[in-house]
């Protein structure tokens, strides 16, 4: 399985230059002057999507990312450090903190919004350390 995640873009040449500075390829094949395939990994696509193109896909109204939270993005990294570069790739790339930094010892997060406030939870778990209930 592979996951697609459509995220509506203001401007999209500034989206794009952000993911691309976060170390993430755009494929040409599926991006043109209405949408940029963002590619995360082997099974993981960001869809940036001007508005005009977003609203093709949903009677609903479109949000506001930066005042509402309609989804929270959530990328595993292998340790504490590779969050912190993320994130900090992330906020010298134009993001912002979306929320402080939590550090629960088998679990360490920072949440980042990118330029259309979309959060993206970067995390590290160590599974062998989860708390027993």
């Amino acid at each position: 399985m592979k996951i697609f995640v459509n995220l509506h873009v203001k401007d999209l040449e500034i989206s794009k230059v952000f993911y691309t500075k976060l170390g993430f390829s755009i494929n040409e094949q599926f991006s043109d002057e209405t949408a940029a395939c963002v590619v995360i990994s082997d099974n993981i696509y960001v869809m940036l999507l001007t508005h005009p193109k977003f609203k093709k896909f949903t009677p609903k109204d479109i949000s506001d990312a930066t005042k509402t939270t309609e989804v929270l993005n959530a990328l595993s990294l292998e340790n504490k450090e590779q969050v912190n570069i993320l994130a900090n790739t992330a906020l010298a790339a134009g993001g912002s903190e979306a929320r402080p930094v939590e550090d629960h010892g088998f679990m360490y997060t920072r949440a980042i919004n990118d330029p259309d406030g979309h959060i993206w939870e970067l995390f590290w778990m160590d599974m062998d350390a989860i708390p027993k209930e």
